[in-house]
């Protein structure tokens, strides 16, 4: 594991906003508890963080509580969390939640060291999930650092997002986190569009790990009623593979069926150029 610690700690990163970065860390927080872990999700978008509000959450603390208490002497981030806990035909699940500030100014008096701090001492879960910003900060990195597994997310429709999509797993790369540690998520996968994900693992030079399918009417319905979709939307394909990707962790927490990335292809030559054409060829048939 990393850094010796005996948990896992996934971060949920990615370039973008707007990508699913929250809805996967709520799920795949959701999925992990079912599977028998004990969870702590943590909203690490400092000034916009969505979490407890997606989830219907009143928190008492947050992380800005915590921050105010740093120096106490008995100071331990355990007492600022709180529990999520939600039950229906699909059991019941229960997290805890350290949720982000309340106000935006907060972010600006918060330091990494003091975020470093916290998440060495949620030693006791076995999984912690990081819902980060989409950007290379300082914190970001910090945590990345710190995690055991990078789930690098993207939704991947048009060339720009092309282009994002692999400068961020470029710049990862040149961090030097290895390439067993990133594991590349592909969200909105079954959408209409005209890039593929076949043609993005060429150019990235690896697989993505897991792919989450479309199903927009499952995740309105998730966030109307402020909770993980295996309760709102049972039978979605997106619900299912969600549960297929929080198995995935389990196995590995379990030492087993370890997930292989493949290592490099060979370049490919004007990928950007035959896309390019692609979508010409497709405007001139409209």
């Amino acid at each position: 594991m990393a850094n010796g610690r005996s948990n896992i700690i996934i971060s949920i990163f990615g370039t973008s906003s707007g990508i699913g970065k929250t809805i996967t860390a709520i799920n795949l927080a959701a999925g992990l508890t079912k599977e028998g872990y004990n969870v702590c999700l943590v909203d690490l978008d400092l000034q916009f963080g969505d979490i407890a509000n997606y989830l219907k959450m009143e928190p008492r603390y947050t992380i800005t509580s915590a921050h105010l208490q740093k120096d106490s002497e008995d100071f331990n981030i355990v007492n600022f969390l709180s529990e999520y806990r939600y039950s229906g035909s699909a059991g019941e699940v229960k997290f805890s939640v350290l949720a982000s500030p309340r106000m935006i100014f907060d972010a600006y008096i918060i330091d990494v060291e003091f975020i470093e701090r916290i998440i060495k001492q949620l030693y006791d879960f076995e999984f912690v999930i990081l819902d980060l910003s989409a950007v290379f900060s300082a914190l970001n990195l910090a945590m990345l650092d710190l995690s055991t597994v990078i789930n690098f997310i993207g939704v991947i429709d048009y060339l720009p997002s092309v282009k994002n999509f692999k400068i961020g797993y470029d710049t990862l790369i040149r961090f030097e986190y290895e390439d067993s540690k990133i594991w590349l998520i592909e969200n909105r996968s079954t959408a209409e569009k005209l890039i593929h994900g076949d043609d993005v693992q060429r150019i990235v030079g690896t697989d993505f790990f897991h792919k989450l399918p479309n199903d927009f009417i499952a995740t309105r319905k998730s966030i109307v009623e402020g909770c993980p979709l295996m309760f709102a939307a049972p039978n979605s394909p997106l619900t299912k593979s969600f549960a297929e990707l929080a198995a995935k962790y389990a196995r590995r927490q379990r030492g087993i069926d370890e997930p292989q990335q493949q290592d490099t292809v060979e370049e490919i030559q004007g990928f950007f150029s035959r896309l390019i054409g692609k979508f010409r060829r497709n405007d001139k048939g409209r």
